[in-house]
């Protein structure tokens, strides 16, 4: 009897992908087995392969232990929480869903640009509380306003479609593309340098990846750069942006505001300054869970994983579609 290839899940990770896997293979979820690292460890001796989300830290150490392990499905696009060279060096696939839920995060970065705009959260909680302080919320419209997007990838592009139907002018910032490029050409955005870009934006809506080269890019010296009536939306990576800076900035007047969907840690200290702005939104890393952005996230990752495990190349990866350990 042939022995089933075991599968781990270290954190919340559901749907029909994973139902799926369940029938061939054996799957051991704990969605707390993320902070516990030595059962992790111990568990991962033998495991196949392992999905994650953002929280498990796949690094050398942890990969040291996982003597059979043949991929890494990462449910998200970012994967700065796996340690690529030390996966490629074990010889384990990394697999992820580049853009799967990029609709999603897209349509958080209106929903929270809007809510900026319209003064929406204050304004709620001024009239559940008894008020109806109607200049106080006044507004303005988005139609003329120019939206700054820090990096047209996946997301951005998204963004800038969503932003021209506005009527919004569109610049963007992004030094792997062209003037000429498909997402430049077709969303209508205008590539300019990064000091062009903050000083001209209205609103800024970040989408960086995480890497050396942009942790604290965004910092008190890019906010000098821009203007006081301006205000930033960070939905990629909390910590390209200094958060202490940040409250600085929007506590002396250099910036009108600004939305957080991620923070530099995840979940942030009570005590952060940013939490007692009125003119800051806040929510938790919530734009890309929708329910129809997570089921084809989820099943991406989990397509990945079983033609991994059943021999063939991944189609969605980070190093290379198969294992050297095989």
């Amino acid at each position: 009897m042939e022995v089933k290839k075991k599968i781990i899940i270290s954190e919340d990770v559901t749907g029909s992908g994973i139902d799926l896997l369940k029938q061939k293979y054996l799957v051991e979820s704990d969605w707390d087995l993320w902070k516990k690292i030595p059962q992790l460890k111990e568990t991962l001796k033998d495991a196949d392969a392992i999905i994650v989300r953002n929280q498990t830290k796949v690094n050398a150490d942890l990969l040291s232990q996982a003597r059979s392990l043949k991929v890494i499905g990462r449910a998200g696009a970012g994967y700065d929480n796996i340690d690529v060279e030390a996966a490629s060096k074990a010889g384990v696939v990394i697999s992820y869903s580049p853009e799967e839920n990029a609709v999603s995060v897209a349509e958080h970065v209106f929903a929270l640009l809007l809510a900026l705009a319209r003064k929406i959260p204050g304004a709620d909680r001024s009239v559940k509380s008894g008020g109806w302080e109607r200049k106080k919320y006044h507004g303005f419209e988005l139609i003329g306003k120019t939206l700054g997007i820090l990096g047209l990838g996946k997301i951005g592009f998204r963004v800038a479609l969503r932003a021209k139907a506005f009527g919004m002018r569109l610049l963007a910032h992004d030094a792997y593309l062209s003037s000429t490029s498909l997402h430049v050409t077709e969303s209508g955005a205008t590539l300019v340098p990064l000091d062009q870009l903050l000083a001209e934006s209205d609103f800024l809506s970040v989408h960086l990846p995480l890497s050396p080269e942009t942790r604290g890019f965004l910092n008190s010296q890019s906010f000098q750069k821009m203007k006081n009536t301006a205000f930033i939306i960070n939905t990629s990576r909390g910590e390209v942006l200094s958060e202490e800076d940040m409250a600085r900035a929007l506590t002396q007047g250099q910036l009108a505001g600004a939305a957080l969907d991620v923070r530099e840690k995840e979940p942030p200290a009570p005590e952060s300054p940013l939490h007692g702005l009125d003119n800051v939104i806040l929510t938790p890393h919530t734009a890309g869970l929708t329910y129809e952005a997570q089921e084809k996230v989820v099943a991406a990752v989990a397509e990945d994983v079983d033609r991994v495990l059943s021999g063939q190349p991944a189609l969605r990866f980070v190093n290379f579609a198969l294992p050297k350990n095989m």
